[in-house]
């Protein structure tokens, strides 16, 4: 007996609402935050730090941040990129213009920045749906790009139009410029990604997760029930905004260093997040963390692999890349929508009642 829920009682109502009411979830929590912050740091070398821990722990907050807006609130947006671009180059404002500011408050004001404009960019969702709210969001990635490229007060009309990190330090360690240590930068990313999870599982949760739900499942049917489509939505686009922001200052600040908005916040990294959530399964948050573990993790498997260890060309991996991530997609759509997050659910299903399943 694996898995079991029966048994486990509950006296109050408090503990009948925790987080992780189950008690294995909460010892795989536990574990699982043991050994991130314990065992990872002490085994990691530096090429897997740079080329899969660092990038899963920042686009994952952005897949949290995107899943919140298309899988709780059934939006879809294409602008992610965009989004993204807003919280990095608001942290590079904000740390070129108050130098002695904390890079933590720079980052969360970062994400707040983002929020606003997410609500801007959320109004057109009031009148429109679906592909065409699709079409809205993805303007906004356009010309949220364009803009940055074209407006020199952006990147303080330097001369090849990158905006560069300045050298921040946290607790004496040195987390930002060409000389960012990669432990400090990594626990910083770790804690943020820990948080930012946490409160958007109580999110979805609560009240705003019971709106967005209803929204995404019928907006029409939820609005006759009292539930109002314009705070729903906008509180939506703001958080999903404010999560995908900071992820964009980190990416920026803290991982790339420098960063030129064409090439670093493309659609293609839009593209990206959205794969995320739909592999590792909408409307979840553990599923969003699976996607972008996948999504990270698989083109590094597949370098190492097949051109390292078997010697086959960098473009043929390249390619192989792409047909597994479409295959997978078009897989999951058509068989299991919901995405790992719902295969691992039915494995604890069949582990309940093992080994009397059928």
């Amino acid at each position: 007996m694996f898995y079991r829920e029966v048994g486990e009682f509950k006296t109050s109502y408090r503990s009948d609402q925790q987080t992780f009411p189950i008690a294995l979830d909460r010892t795989g929590f536990i574990v699982s935050l043991i050994f991130a912050f314990i065992i990872i740091p002490l085994t990691m070398s530096e090429y897997w730090a740079q080329a899969v821990f660092l990038p899963f722990l920042i686009f994952g907050i952005a897949a949290i941040g995107l899943n919140i807006l298309t899988g709780y609130c059934g939006q879809v947006s294409l602008g992610s990129g965009g989004f993204m671009a807003v919280g990095a180059y608001s942290c590079y404002k904000l740390m070129t213009a108050f130098p002695d500011m904390n890079i933590v408050i720079c980052i969360l004001l970062s994400g707040g920045v983002t929020a606003f404009v997410g609500l801007l960019f959320g109004l057109p969702s009031l009148r429109i749906k679906g592909f065409y709210l699709a079409v809205a969001t993805l303007a906004a990635q356009f010309f949220l790009v364009w803009m940055f490229n074209k407006v020199g007060w952006f990147y303080n009309y330097s001369a090849s139009g990158q905006i560069t990190a300045p050298e921040r330090e946290i607790f004496g360690f040195i987390v930002t410029g060409a000389k960012a240590e990669t432990l400090p930068v990594y626990y910083v990313c770790l804690v943020l990604l820990v948080i930012l999870a946490v409160v958007a599982r109580n999110l979805t949760r609560g009240a705003f997760g019971r709106k967005w739900m209803a929204i995404r499942d019928m907006d029409i049917a939820a609005e006759i029930i009292g539930v109002n489509p314009l705070m729903a939505k906008l509180t939506a686009f703001a958080i999903s905004s404010f999560y995908v922001g900071i992820s964009g200052a980190l990416l920026f600040a803290l991982y790339l260093g420098a960063v030129e908005v064409g090439e670093a916040f493309s659609i293609q990294k839009s593209f990206l997040i959205l794969f995320m959530i739909i592999i590792g399964g909408l409307g979840s948050i553990f599923g969003s963390l699976i996607g972008a573990a996948f999504m990270i993790g698989m083109p590094v498997l597949l370098k190492n692999l097949l051109v390292s260890n078997l010697g086959w060309p960098g473009d043929i991996a390249a390619h192989l890349e792409f047909m597994i991530v479409g295959l997978m997609i078009v897989i999951f759509l058509i068989l299991e929508p919901h995405g790992l997050a719902m295969l691992w659910r039915i494995v604890k299903e069949k582990l309940r009642i093992w080994p009397f399943a059928h």
